[in-house]
């Protein structure tokens, strides 16, 4: 079985003296894994950087088995980023997810053109891009079946005042109804709610409303992992998350509420 896909490189590890072991989430085929003979090699290293985007020629005898890649270069997003140390964070953060989150060999073809935006961003230095990742979380969560739902209030039905996020339900919470639980619930930012369908949204928030919206995401990813993999714990993420309450000056404690 062969095919050939774009896709960006989400991790490799050394595999015997000379190669690795590569996983990629691709344009129409969705995360998959391939040996990349030679891929331990100084010409193969700077090409199999995670985030850089490849051209992928697969083959294997069989559908089930880890096959072989053949892999090009296409686009270099980490050679913007090296100096850009919180951007770097933030790109380790979205691909780590993506290689722990996704399941394999299940197209995720919308997914992928967002990882591709948000790359771009981080590359271009855009000054919202912190906003930008909180959203694709958003979407990461929604494609593997744990999307949030900020239509409305859990507990009333009202549109308006949504202010939290119930834990358990992951859906939306007014402002009345969650008062009296305002310690067990996680803060909705407003930025969120600006997201119909089809709209990119506002791009002005908050650095209050940026960790609250990452600390909403980050909670329930966390979440989707442990329920299938509950040893895997979101480092990379945790890393760029410190860095950027540094960045804002914010107490290095969860910003859950």
């Amino acid at each position: 079985m062969n095919w050939n896909d774009v896709g960006i490189i989400l991790s490799c590890r050394k595999h015997g003296e000379s190669s690795v072991i590569l996983h990629a989430f691709t344009q129409t085929h969705g995360r998959c894994a391939g040996l990349v003979r030679g891929g331990a090699g100084r010409r193969m290293r700077g090409i199999l950087q995670a985030g850089n985007e490849v051209d992928l020629f697969w083959r294997s005898r069989l559908a089930e088995q880890l096959g072989n890649f053949t892999v090009e270069p296409r686009k270099s997003h980490m050679a913007d980023l090296f100096d850009a140390p919180l951007a770097l964070l933030a790109s380790s953060s979205a691909l780590s997810a993506l290689d722990v989150a996704l399941p394999e060999r299940e197209p995720h073809p919308k997914l992928y053109e967002a990882t591709g935006l948000l790359l771009n961003s981080l590359g271009n230095g855009l000054e919202h891009w912190p906003l930008l990742l909180v959203r694709w979380e958003l979407g990461l969560l929604a494609e593997i079946g744990y999307g949030l739902d900020l239509s409305s209030c859990a507990a009333t039905g009202a549109l308006e005042n949504l202010v939290y996020v119930s834990p358990k339900s992951a859906r939306a919470v007014c402002q009345d109804a969650g008062a009296p639980y305002h310690d067990k619930l996680l803060a909705l930012p407003p930025f969120l709610l600006t997201m119909g369908a089809g709209e990119a949204g506002t791009n002005s928030a908050s650095h209050q409303d940026i960790l609250d919206g990452l600390a909403l995401t980050g909670y329930f990813l966390q979440r989707a992992v442990s329920e299938h993999r509950p040893d895997v714990h979101l480092s990379a993420r945790e890393r760029f998350v410190a860095g950027l309450r540094r960045r804002y000056g914010a107490p290095m404690t969860a910003n859950v509420r």
